[in-house]
């Protein structure tokens, strides 16, 4: 052979830049050293299209071999990222973390990702940040929807004036004791169990999975977790009438309580991220976004799993505000329910998304929701503005500003009694990693969504209990 085989001769066959390429040039130049081109190329021709030809061949096995494994391999499995993603609204950017920012910028370049926004107290999570809001086409990611499904506030404004409550003030905390149960794993046992129609769900036999976590659904019916999810009386003042919700101007005793799905919707969320972790690989940065496709049988059973665990967290509030008002002797003036850590099927630009929610309140136009601060710090019942290019969100609080780890080691007890005292705050339970001083100011991140919300009211806490025995939210 005048000239050797070079790689160009074999990539013109269809040859590829790898390994192969390698060992076809050392048995060209060696075996075939002798040979002239035109004779040797077709040859080699021959083995890359049909290599199973060559494997009883002495000289060409190692070759015929290597490409036959190479056909055979799994194929690389990860899902790639978009590179140049679609900017987002970022509402109050100068008071959200970079971790937080981090984290959307990430779940903007999943491919299947419409629009996104983060809201004014976002702050670092799993998967889509606390304060993401993230549309996408067509498919369901578990962690961007978060553990707590259906995680919500929940209002009650009583027919009892402000004056009755600090008159009574004893008897509101006694009751409130008497009907509130809080911390992961927590329930009712027996008689005092309670009741609702959500337990007779037909959705409870989607599969044996779901239908294996009736009893712990509803032993828990009625409880709150642990973490930031509480139930407290405090002061609602209406400096308007509301011809909306019937309320006039003036000041109210109302409840107001914050939790979720307790441990059947932290069980659905486990168990259907892994199975989108199987699924979908992504590359590790975006590991927790593992999505769904909705037309799917996984899809279509985490999709039905999570509403009936929004369904069910609302039950769970629904009784505890059905036992409170009867132990108080109360009547209901108004009652105002949202729910975050969810995912919606909306209307965007024309098109269906799902919209995932993981803390975040729905604020469409005229929709109403609730906005707490802290134990110490005003809430607020506002009114959708229905703001497109957040979604139709807002933010589901004040957002924290301290890591737990970080509450826990910066606040001494002195300082959180001396905080509740100022306020005039009755607490029971919860642990300094809750201390007012862990979250953003409230009156700063609502400066930062005058454009999502209009203010209906101003709730101001006065008994508050949560979880005592240092649980997180289940």
């Amino acid at each position: 052979m005048e000239k050797p085989i070079t790689g160009t001769d074999l990539l013109a066959l269809g040859y590829t830049e790898s390994t192969i390429l390698g060992i076809a040039l050392k048995i060209a130049n060696s075996a075939y050293s002798a040979q002239a081109k035109d004779v040797v190329l077709p040859l080699f021709k021959k083995v890359k299209d049909y290599p199973e030809n060559f494997l009883d061949d002495e000289v060409l096995e190692p070759l015929a071999t290597a490409m036959i494994e190479e056909a055979n391999a799994p194929k690389d499995e990860i899902i790639p990222l978009i590179e140049n993603a679609q900017p987002y609204s970022i509402f109050g950017e100068s008071h959200i973390e970079p971790g937080a920012k981090a984290q959307m910028d990430i779940a903007m370049k999943l491919p299947v990702t419409v629009a996104g926004a983060l809201m004014p107290d976002a702050h670092q999570g799993y998967g889509l940040p606390i304060g993401g809001v993230l549309a996408t086409k067509n498919a369901i990611i578990p962690y961007g929807v978060g553990v707590d499904i259906g995680c919500r506030m929940a209002l009650s404004v009583y027919d009892i004036p402000e004056h009755h409550f600090y008159e009574n003030e004893a008897k509101y905390k006694r009751e409130l004791i008497a009907h509130t149960k809080f911390g992961a794993g927590h329930g009712y046992h027996g008689q005092h169990k309670a009741d609702h129609g959500v337990l007779d769900s037909p959705d409870f036999n989607l599969n044996r999975f779901v239908k294996n976590l009736h009893d712990k659904a509803w032993s828990q019916l009625g409880t709150s977790g642990g973490g930031n999810h509480f139930v407290e009386f405090g002061i609602i003042e209406f400096e308007q009438a509301d011809e909306v919700l019937g309320i006039q101007k003036g000041r109210y005793l109302a409840l107001l309580t914050h939790s979720g799905s307790r441990g059947f919707g932290a069980t659905i969320a486990g168990h259907y991220t892994r199975l989108a972790k199987d699924l979908c690989k992504l590359p590790k940065e975006a590991a927790n976004l593992a999505y769904l496709d909705l037309n799917s049988q996984e899809g279509q059973e985490y999709w039905i799993a999570m509403n009936l665990a929004g369904d069910y967290a609302s039950a769970c509030h629904q009784v505890i505000h059905d036992k409170m008002a009867k132990a108080i002797g109360a009547q209901v003036l108004a009652k105002v329910e949202n729910h975050h850590n969810f995912a919606w099927k909306e209307i965007l630009n024309g098109e269906e998304v799902i919209v995932h929610r993981k803390g975040a309140t729905p604020a469409g136009k005229g929709v109403m929701g609730i906005i707490p601060g802290s134990m110490t710090a005003p809430g607020f019942l506002v009114r959708g503005r229905g703001e497109a290019s957040a979604i139709n969100s807002a933010s589901h609080g004040a957002g924290r500003q301290m890591s737990r780890t970080q509450a826990i080691k910066s606040i001494t007890k002195a300082d959180m009694r001396q905080v509740l005292k100022d306020h005039g705050v009755s607490l029971i339970g919860a642990g300094r990693d809750e201390a007012p001083m862990a979250y953003k100011d409230i009156d700063m991140v609502m400066a930062a969504q005058t454009g999502l919300v209009d203010v209906v009211a101003k709730f101001t806490p006065k008994i508050v209990r949560m979880a005592d025995d240092g649980s997180r939210e289940d």
